[in-house]
């Protein structure tokens, strides 16, 4: 369904009930699906969100990533207008979701926590119900009711009773509920949360999927830094109501880590002496600041090199070696920093520092 034209007054946030300079910065990038300026809520003295500053864009999975309570769902309830921010602003699809929040759900898909459906209705009724809701009747509300249904793979049990689905096929119910109404952008709060691996894998592969083929602009929000690290573009890290860090997870390892690179070495053929003689032929080369032997022959080597922006030329050295040495080298690569530790380690720098704003 197509919203009606964005009012003029949409171009920067209202004044009304505002004084501070600060809380009436203007939104003026009206390109990116998802954008929010100093945007605020409090209840009382706890402060939920504070001047969280984002941008989400087309094409792209954005992970919101923190614990809970860190402020993440109450984000996304600001951004669908069904709570008001306590100062700045957002725009979603270009619209303020305070003045105008029956127009942005018309372009939002939304996934909530606990998805909730009719138990006594199969999973084509209750999409046929969403349907009537936005606007589909009929052929039109059948033809894409089967679309989406293909889409997160769940065809086959379409037409047997919600109260017969495990929860991963609530959760691919819900994204196809949310996509119904064919939107520009999703918004799922802990989509795999009680979900065996095997439904987490399928389940993201499909969003990379729908954002592969139809561009759509994904705000993700989970506590699980695994299933975050897998599958978005960008993250952003927040906890206690602020985000303390947005990037690429490289970007971020390089702003929270400190400053090492992690190099998988592996050998063939090595006995336990070779492994002693090998990790201390791997610690004379330059850059190479610690080495940990593998417990059994057959595992890597873990090698930190420092500064980071010379690992290339730590590899190339490491290749050198073996061959001088003659060692057979099986395998070597650059291991990607753990958003685990990252997050770990952003929180810790924020506790430690203060830091009050993601750079």
């Amino acid at each position: 369904m197509t919203a009606s034209a964005t009012p003029p007054a949409e171009r920067r946030l209202p004044r009304k009930g505002r004084s501070r300079q600060r809380d009436r910065a203007p939104i003026e990038d009206m390109t990116a699906p998802i954008i929010t300026r100093r945007l605020s809520k409090r209840y009382g003295d706890l402060v939920a969100v504070e001047a969280l500053d984002l941008e989400v864009h087309a094409g792209e999975i954005f992970g919101l990533l923190g614990q809970n309570g860190a402020g993440k769902t109450t984000t996304i309830l600001m951004l669908l207008g069904l709570t008001e921010p306590t100062s700045g602003g957002a725009r979603v699809v270009g619209l303020d979701p305070r003045r105008y929040p029956l127009e942005v759900k018309r372009h939002v898909g939304y996934l909530p926590d606990n998805v909730g459906f009719y138990d006594g209705m199969t999973g084509r009724e209750n999409l046929r119900y969403t349907a009537r809701l936005n606007g589909l009747y009929g052929r039109e509300a059948d033809t894409k009711i089967g679309e989406v249904l293909d889409q997160v793979g769940m065809t086959d049990r379409a037409d047997t009773r919600v109260d017969t689905y495990s929860r991963g096929m609530l959760q691919r119910l819900g994204i196809a509920d949310a996509l119904v109404k064919g939107p520009s952008v999703l918004i799922l709060d802990e989509p795999t949360t009680a979900i065996d691996p095997i439904g987490v894998v399928e389940i993201l592969d499909m969003l990379r999927g729908l954002v592969r083929e139809h561009g759509l602009a994904v705000l993700l929000s989970s506590h699980l830094l695994v299933q975050v690290q897998s599958v978005c573009d960008r993250v952003g890290i927040f906890a206690a109501g602020r985000l303390i860090g947005v990037g690429t997870v490289p970007e971020l390892a390089e702003r929270f880590g400190d400053g090492a690179a992690t190099i998988e070495v592996g050998f063939e053929g090595l006995d336990r002496a070779g492994l002693a003689t090998t990790a201390a032929a791997l610690e004379s080369v330059k850059g190479v600041i610690e080495v940990h032997a593998p417990a059994k022959a057959h595992d890597p080597f873990v090698v930190l090199a420092k500064p980071a922006n010379e690992a290339t030329a730590v590899r190339e050295a490491i290749l050198a070696l073996a061959s001088s040495k003659g060692l057979r080298l099986s395998s070597i690569r650059e291991a990607q920093a753990s958003l685990d530790e990252i997050y770990r380690q952003a929180v810790s720098t924020r506790l430690q520092t203060g830091v009050e704003s993601a750079a």
